[in-house]
């Protein structure tokens, strides 16, 4: 029997749904962005936050690997940088400078996303069952009990699409409770959490001598009752840094070149600014905003239309500071197809809601992360903290505190935010001990450097810093 799913967004969450689905025996899975996409790993207007540094965390990179094999290994031959959180990244906390370790830990991939969704992109295509149409998605067909296809507009006009399955994987801008209501599905709630953050980011050219510098960041600090103020340096592909900084509500960092230097000079450590200070930028300052916290519990809904899954950002959206939203997405694309194997098609009775509950999972579990931080900050729009948000703030500081010198503390809180385990991992007896415990070694006054690396760093400063 021909089987069609649509699935709409060429973004990651749509093309590792529509990966999945091919595998399952759809025989004809269409694509939907209203985008023309780009024939290289090149920034597209549909990733309004594709110019910042975007991290490919463990546990996504492994989901990842299930939907696509072998998608880790195409990204390194394009030049992606596989990073030890043990050992290759300095990182200043709130609580001072993170010791490495040269023992094992989880690793994370660095590149530009435009590299990312390229990648995933192409590898996806070479399925024969898959294709991608330029064209507008403008609402669902169908009824409350089953939605039947979509409705698309294109230069000739509006017309409707139908298929077994339909996957809104739209992102940020989903239209997905209005798209709801008009189908009489009314009711479903929505959260925003928005701590105002403004992204602003430049590329350089890694110097000559600074190729393993390595990955470095001054995180934001939301215990001081003042707005959060970060920056990154991050390799990516073409022998390049991204350099991203980001300032919560009234901290935002500045458009201009020497605003933004000077954003990197003020931090808490100038690390970062006395790096770039000696690098060549390649780019302008680019800047975007739209980084708020958005949950839609769809999942929480009475009713729920057979035919219809929603994945990725279009279930919940994360401040991008965090990096789980590449992982989220792979997360739920795993859902799917996990459910599509039980099932044995698209058009089981109880797929859509299985699949929908079982994405929701790791989308709360990223929310609380996210939201539970962002809420601390004293402009954040849309929640205050609690009185168990307060109680898990005085643990995880103190965890923060004891993973400057315990590689048991250090080896939880790596584990969970690299995503390769649920945060509950926080709360295991010995991840407990080592924070009731604290660090047995005394604060590090400076970034742990190595003396080549402390050698590259004052022969790039141009500060005086």
């Amino acid at each position: 029997m021909s089987r069609r799913a649509v699935v709409v967004g060429a973004g990651l969450a749509g093309m590792l749904a529509a990966a999945v689905l091919a595998d399952a025996g759809v025989t004809e899975v269409v694509v939907l962005d209203r985008d023309e996409l780009p024939d290289g790993p090149r920034q597209r207007r549909g990733l309004p936050q594709g110019r910042h540094a975007h991290l490919l965390m463990t546990g996504g990179l492994t989901a990842m690997e299930e939907i696509v094999p072998g998608v880790g290994k195409r990204l390194l031959a394009a030049g992606a940088h596989e990073i030890s959180l043990s050992s290759g990244v300095l990182a200043r906390s709130p609580e001072g400078w993170l010791r490495r370790w040269l023992r094992e830990g989880p690793v994370m991939l660095t590149c530009t996303r435009a590299l990312v969704d390229w990648t995933v992109r192409a590898a996806v295509l070479e399925h024969p069952r898959v294709e991608v149409r330029r064209a507008a998605a403008v609402g669902l067909t169908g009824s409350a009990g089953r939605v039947r296809g979509v409705r698309v507009s294109g230069p000739d006009g509006e017309a409707d699409l139908d298929a077994d399955l339909v996957v809104d994987a739209s992102g940020r801008g989903t239209r997905i409770v209005t798209w709801l209501e008009g189908l009489g599905l009314s009711g479903v709630r929505t959260r925003t959490v928005d701590s105002g953050l403004v992204n602003a980011s430049r590329v350089y050219r890694v110097p000559a001598g600074a190729e393993r510098f390595p990955l470095t960041i001054v995180q934001a600090d939301p215990y001081v009752s003042r707005p959060g103020r970060s920056a990154m340096v991050m390799p990516v592909e073409g022998d390049r840094w991204l350099v991203s900084c980001g300032g919560t509500r009234g901290g935002e960092p500045p458009a201009d070149a020497e605003g933004f230097l000077r954003y990197t000079l003020d931090l808490p450590d100038p690390i970062v600014g006395r790096l770039i200070s000696g690098a060549e930028p390649l780019t302008d300052v680019h800047v975007s905003r739209s980084t708020s916290n958005v949950r839609h519990y769809l999942d929480k809904a009475p009713h729920w239309p057979e035919g219809l899954v929603v994945l990725g950002d279009a279930l919940g959206t994360f401040n991008p500071a965090y990096g789980q939203g590449m992982s989220v997405a792979a997360f739920g694309a795993r859902v799917l197809g996990r459910e599509l194997e039980r099932a044995g098609g698209p058009d089981a009775p109880g797929l859509a809601r299985r699949v929908l509950r079982g994405a929701a999972r790791p989308v709360d579990a990223a929310w609380a992360m996210a939201v539970g931080q962002d809420v601390l900050y004293p402009a954040t729009r849309g929640g205050r903290p609690g009185i168990a948000d307060r109680a898990v703030t005085a643990y995880t500081r103190r965890m923060t505190r004891a993973a400057a010198g315990s590689f048991a503390a250090a080896s939880a809180i790596w584990d969970v935010t690299s995503m390769r385990t649920p945060p509950t991992r926080m709360f295991h007896p010995a991840a407990v001990l080592a924070a009731l415990t604290g660090s047995p070694l005394p604060a590090l006054s400076g970034p742990p450097l190595t003396p080549a690396e402390r050698e590259v760093l004052d022969g790039l400063d141009r500060t005086g810093a």
